[in-house]
């Protein structure tokens, strides 16, 4: 389940997560203000979304996979020097401290291992506020499933690309998924993350623009956004609306990139990768490839996943970027690293 801020996008997955198989899929609208600075402000709405998406695609699984935004997440890379006789666990509480600007009493924390050398250990250190994060799993609890892993949604979108790109080890790589409130970036090098960010703008913005300046319904303007001819209204004024937020969406995308693609390498990007219910936004794509002098496409998330019958292909096609996330979760099973 990936929650987002305008929207909860299901995958229900089954088999070997390096080639897993998708039993039934769904997008399920939230209202606004449902999640708010990347917390869960409205539980009960959040479940009630969750529990639909069960019943309207008879989902039968009850463990879920999820994620919390990448901007609520605190991530560093650390090198801790070890002795025989020292604990992991101890030495990393100790550095978590040096970083968190809170009481560690008040955030959960986890880390990964990067890589093991004799006396030297790289580890990936994430922490959340335990109150961001017990929105998101008393959403998935109330709606009658159990929470079995939250990840970052940074991550999910590097095990989605994992999943179905094969990526040179030196190749550079940037992922980039397109919300309705905010983007999260990541630098891939050699099929590693290499950086993370995020940019305070998506597609809602130009939403927002075209029900403000046109006199759209939501929903209107939600279809205007995504190119089609609105009855009645001047195709003319709301492209000039879209083309505005775009170059707007365009920009602060590019300066964020940037600065995090020059923080995560010296090398040149090989390619950029868009996902997310913004990723075809009129014009976004070659304003992003102007820009940063780079080969910008749209992922495919499901170029090596396995659908089952069930599976409606041509619905599929139409939500595949916004379920990239959801994707990068359904690689994940409870127990694994």
């Amino acid at each position: 389940l990936d929650i987002g801020s305008s929207a909860v996008k299901m995958i229900e997955v089954r088999g070997d997560p390096a080639s897993p198989e998708i039993v039934s899929l769904g997008i399920a609208p939230l209202p606004d203000g449902a999640l708010r600075n990347n917390a869960v402000e409205d539980v009960s709405a959040v479940a009630d979304a969750i529990r639909k998406l069960v019943i309207d695609h008879r989902v039968s699984a009850r463990q879920v996979v999820t994620a919390v935004p990448g901007p609520a997440v605190i991530i560093k890379k650390a090198r801790v020097h070890m002795r025989p006789e020292d604990d992991l666990d101890a030495l990393l509480m100790i550095e978590a401290a040096n970083f968190i600007p809170e009481n560690l009493d008040n955030v959960s924390l986890d880390y990964q291992v990067l890589r093991a050398e004799d006396t030297e250990v790289e580890v990936l250190l994430v922490a959340v506020r335990k109150d961001i994060l017990s929105g998101f799993t008393m959403a998935i609890t109330d709606a009658g499933l159990e929470p079995a892993i939250v990840d970052v949604d940074y991550f999910a979108l590097e095990n989605m690309f994992e999943l179905n790109y094969d990526a040179a080890p030196d190749d550079v790589i940037g992922l980039i998924n397109i919300g309705s409130r905010y983007s999260s970036i990541n630098i891939v090098k050699g099929g590693v993350s290499s950086t993370t960010g995020d940019v305070q703008a998506g597609g809602g913005e130009i939403t927002d623009a075209l029900v403000r300046r046109a006199g759209l319904s939501y929903e209107d303007a939600e279809r205007a956004q995504a190119g089609e001819s609105i009855a009645g209204q001047s195709d003319e004024r709301i492209q000039e609306i879209v083309a505005g937020g775009t170059d707007d969406l365009a920009d602060a995308i590019n300066q964020s990139l940037r600065f995090l693609w020059r923080t995560a390498s010296d090398e040149p990007l090989r390619a950029i990768y868009i996902t997310g219910g913004g990723a075809r936004i009129p014009g976004l794509l070659p304003k992003l490839a102007a820009k940063l002098d780079v080969p910008v496409e749209i992922a495919n998330p499901f170029a090596r996943v396995h659908l089952g019958r069930g599976v409606d292909a041509v619905a599929l096609e139409a939500m595949a970027p916004s379920l990239a996330v959801a994707v990068g979760l359904g690689t994940r099973r409870p127990g694994d690293a």
